[in-house]
């Protein structure tokens, strides 16, 4: 079960970090370069914790799946992409 919790958080981690890439403007901002390096970090110590309780394909699946229909959503909601 801690798996699955820590898969969620390794999925928001990446989520928050990759909408923060178009802020960041090539890593030129501060404040959402942070955002990014840090959501990120903290999403690959999750997926690491992560692959000792769920198998890397299950795991690999549900984080990408989920990650590009919700990183989607954001970019046409907040930026305006279509």
């Amino acid at each position: 079960m801690k798996g699955w919790l820590f898969l969620v958080i390794a999925i928001v981690g990446e989520v928050i970090a990759t909408s923060a890439l178009k802020s960041s403007e090539g890593f030129t901002k501060l404040a959402p370069s942070a955002v990014v390096i840090i959501g990120y970090g903290i999403a690959f110590y999750f997926l690491s914790l992560v692959l000792k309780s769920i198998p890397v394909g299950v795991a690999y699946a549900v984080w990408s799946g989920l990650g590009v229909v919700i990183i989607t959503a954001i970019a046409r909601l907040l930026h305006g992409q279509t």
